[in-house]
């Protein structure tokens, strides 16, 4: 156990608090943890056994190799409040993290006249807590603020136990064994909270699997149309998993983000645990689905998974690799669409996806440059791009849009488009609609009214539905 004091001790009953899940709306074991595979994913085989020789020594192995950032750290701002308003008697940090973040976070808040902590060879938690703060203070000279049943131990020599966000029964449990002066429950992170960290809405981008059912025209084919619905199911619930996932080892730039700093694990709304347990049990489920549509296209959800796992490990740090690999990711929902209807890959049609989603993700790194600039930063965290490359992203990202709408013109006058359609020339007025519709995105980004994601944006805004809208009525009219 380590100790560290930032002021002399005072007189009187010592105010005791917990860290994880008490002071901290998160815990900083699986937060270290995640910017330890975040950084160096392959320690993960050495888990096992740094936690053989305990977990005091697990969590000291973790904390030498990561740094936490403390001002970041989604705190409990009642607790804050109480501990800064409790100046009378001793403050004291009480944690079973390891003392290298117990005491960044004292270091943060200067609210602490004392810090107890675990160090290689104690872990501070429930029976050796108590004995700790029992040695210190004595029995009942101190208050206790925790929130799980670990901290019973401690409650029941304490004066008083404060409950905070503790699980539904914990505090009666608490009762029991001690006196409870205060409960502050926990705030409820219902349905739609699950929803915003599984991003349902992000599901649109999967609508792309029908592309090549609409293109080989095969509407009435029940078969490829299950297939179809089977394979926008298997992408969605993969895409969701892997999106809990980039947001857990996205934690410290998200938290720096003027709008991704809301999200439920960097907002501290939903546990890291809880994370941990659904981004498996999704992508799992959604190969599980996969295989039902066709075993093709679960090879190819398979490839978009390590795609996607490496985009979130290693290479969104990579300048333009980031944005190419995002492109890549929506030519393969259009790529898995075809593998699950058993159809051909058009030339055309792959070219034409490259092109347009390159300029959609160049436009969603030149929006998330632009709101960096606007909060006085010059550099976005965990990426490799600064302000200074907005103009050359904007100009990049406008080449490719205007390079798609060519593949298309181009596609027009092709073989492939003489066979499928009837009358191929009224196509010809879907290139200016994708011109303006293009255009008229960047432009919007320019002035910073765009989403992050350019796609949903895209999928909300009502112009660009009516473009959207009049794109498929003349692909219909078309076909004759």
């Amino acid at each position: 156990m380590t100790e560290h004091k930032t002021h002399p001790e005072q007189n009187g009953i010592a105010l005791c608090v917990d860290l994880d899940g008490t002071l901290l709306k998160s815990d900083l074991l699986y937060e270290s943890l995640l910017a330890l595979l975040g950084k160096q994913p392959l320690l993960l085989f050495l888990l096992p056994f740094w936690l053989l020789r305990g977990k005091a020594a697990l969590k000291h192995e973790i904390a030498s190799r990561v740094e936490l950032d403390a001002g970041s750290l989604p705190y409990d701002d009642r607790v804050v409040e109480a501990l800064r308003k409790t100046q009378a008697r001793p403050r004291v940090l009480c944690t079973a993290s390891n003392t290298k973040f117990a005491q960044q976070v004292a270091a943060h808040l200067g609210v602490f006249d004392l810090v107890l902590a675990s160090d290689n060879g104690v872990n501070l938690s429930g029976a050796n807590k108590a004995k700790a703060l029992v040695e210190r203070f004595g029995e009942r000279g101190f208050d206790y603020m925790g929130n799980a049943s670990v901290d019973l131990t401690v409650w029941a020599r304490a004066r008083h136990a404060w409950v905070v966000n503790g699980p539904r029964g914990l505090a009666e449990r608490a009762a029991r064994v001690g006196t409870v002066a205060e409960q502050l429950p926990p705030t409820a992170a219902g349905l739609k909270t699950w929803i915003k960290a599984l991003r349902i809405h992000q599901w649109l981008k999967n609508l792309l699997v029908f592309l090549p059912l609409l293109a080989s025209h095969r509407f009435f084919d029940a078969e490829a149309v299950i297939a179809s619905v089977l394979a926008f199911l298997a992408f969605g619930l993969c895409a969701s998993g892997v999106y809990v996932l980039n947001d857990l080892l996205d934690l410290p730039s998200d938290r720096q983000h003027p709008r991704k700093r809301l999200r439920p694990f960097a907002a501290g709304r939903l546990p890291l645990l809880h994370g941990l347990f659904a981004a498996p049990l999704l992508t799992l489920t959604g190969f599980a689905v996969a295989l039902l549509a066709s075993p093709w296209f679960a090879l190819v959800l398979v490839g978009y998974y390590a795609m996607t796992l490496a985009y979130s490990l290693r290479l969104k740090r990579i300048v333009m690799v980031d944005v190419v690999l995002l492109a890549g990711l929506y030519t393969v929902r259009i790529i898995g669409g075809a593998a699950a209807i058993g159809a051909s890959l058009s030339f055309w049609l792959l070219a034409f996806s490259m092109f347009i989603f390159l300029s959609l993700a160049m436009l969603k790194r030149y929006t998330e440059l632009s709101a960096i600039l606007g909060s006085g930063r010059n550099t976005a965290s965990g990426r490799g791009y600064s302000v200074e490359d907005l103009p050359l992203i904007q100009s990049l990202g406008a080449a490719a849009g205007y390079l798609a709408v060519l593949v298309f013109a181009l596609y027009i006058n092709s073989p492939e488009s003489l066979t499928l359609y009837a009358r191929p020339q009224v196509l010809w007025v879907i290139c200016p609609l994708l011109l303006y519709w293009i255009s008229r995105l960047w432009i919007i980004s320019h002035r910073g009214a765009m989403d992050d994601d350019p796609v949903v944006f895209a999928v909300t805004d009502r112009a660009s539905q009516i473009v959207i809208a009049l794109c498929g009525l003349l692909a219909l009219g078309a076909i004759g």
